[in-house]
């Protein structure tokens, strides 16, 4: 397990990269890379939507631009500042500081669950998966974009000291642990490495 797979030191983490956070992420998750994340999800009718580990609300906002309301839960107080800097505490998105591990929210109460970036830091991937399923309505559609595993063995030794790092053969098994059907993945990035982010979609039975 990573140092970075421990709760505690994610948020000690957060509390100082969130101050640069949003000058960093196009480097890594840029918005052709939401985009297209996005267009693997079904928007039609009116979804309710929840925004998993939203950070400072790079994934919120491109979530946005195909729902009108977003509820959306991150661990860091620090990186819910920056969120509530640019959406308000009372508008477009209803926050809530929480654990991705025990979700604040009603079994059966979404219609797609999106997370971004924040996979590699869940102590237990298959128990967060399977809160998502928890909480989404039968057929509902999870989407989680997360780091792919380096192909390099120097590479391999330092992602695996610092967080979760995984293939589509790992995300297969950890989907399908979680009781997800119908699982598919898409490798994505910038130009500099266009397979360094891992992006799985799922559905949940009907």
């Amino acid at each position: 397990m990573g140092i970075l797979e421990n709760k505690t030191r994610a948020r000690l983490f957060y509390k100082y990269l969130s101050r640069v956070y949003d000058r960093v992420n196009p480097f890594i998750w840029n918005e052709e890379m939401r985009t297209e994340a996005l267009s693997l999800l079904d928007f039609d009718g009116e979804p309710t939507v929840l925004d998993v580990g939203c950070g400072t609300g790079f994934g919120t906002e491109g979530l946005l631009e195909h729902v009108d309301h977003v509820y959306a839960l991150d661990q860091s107080p620090h990186q819910l500042e920056k969120a509530y800097e640019k959406f308000g505490k009372r508008g477009p998105v209803s926050f809530h500081l929480g654990d991705a591990e025990r979700l604040p929210f009603e079994t059966n109460a979404f219609d797609v669950v999106w997370s971004s970036g924040s996979i590699e830091y869940w102590p237990q991937p298959v128990r967060t998966l399977r809160e998502f399923r928890r909480v989404l309505v039968p057929g509902g559609q999870v989407l989680v974009v997360g780091p792919n595993y380096p192909s390099n063995t120097l590479t391999q030794r330092l992602a695996d000291a610092i967080m979760l790092f995984y293939d589509e053969d790992d995300a297969d098994r950890m989907f399908t642990q979680a009781g997800f059907e119908d699982v598919e993945h898409a490798l994505m990035g910038p130009t500099y490495d266009p397979d360094v982010a891992i992006t799985t979609v799922g559905r949940a039975p009907e």
